[in-house]
């Protein structure tokens, strides 16, 4: 059962750009067409990846293991502060879901579809991760403990990159 929740350290960096890109696209078209519907696929697929990574995510398996190995070579970087954005995602994604589907508060959802836009488009396009630099930010105040995430915690292996 450990291994089925064990969230992978590292993770592919071109892999967490397909399914941010796929997350950017899916989040688009929900706040461009109201198809509020999509918000609950989407959300699904954040806590499943919260939860394990790709083990129990349809899209997070096809995107590393079919199509990050086909963009080049491997880019390892810790998993703790993707797992951490999952979770943001995840926490967003359902609140949007049940916003706009269980109370018709269709605006407060679009609000968070809108960050889901924003922060999925800087991972996916930029390689800029809004939830691992929030989760870098709790490190930095004590927040998270250091042995969380040790390479995060270490500045020199920052450094060497």
């Amino acid at each position: 059962m450990n291994r089925l929740f064990a969230f992978p350290n590292p993770v592919n960096e071109n892999a967490a750009r397909v399914v941010a890109g796929t997350v950017f696209v899916v989040s688009i078209v929900t706040l461009a067409t109201s198809a509020y519907w999509l918000l609950v696929p989407l959300a699904c697929g954040f806590v499943a990846r919260a939860l394990s990574g790709p083990t129990l995510s349809p899209l997070g398996r096809l995107a590393s293991s079919v199509i990050a190995p086909r963009l080049g070579p491997p880019r390892p970087v810790p998993g703790p502060p993707k797992r951490f954005a999952q979770a943001v995602g995840a926490l967003m994604s359902t609140a949007a879901a049940v916003l706009a589907l269980a109370f018709g508060v269709h605006a407060a959802a679009d609000v968070l579809l809108g960050a889901l836009i924003i922060a999925s488009g800087a991972e996916s396009i930029l390689a800029f991760c809004v939830g691992c630099k929030i989760f870098n930010l709790g490190m930095r105040a004590g927040l998270v403990p250091a042995a969380v995430c040790a390479e995060c915690a270490d500045i020199t292996s920052r450094a060497a990159t």
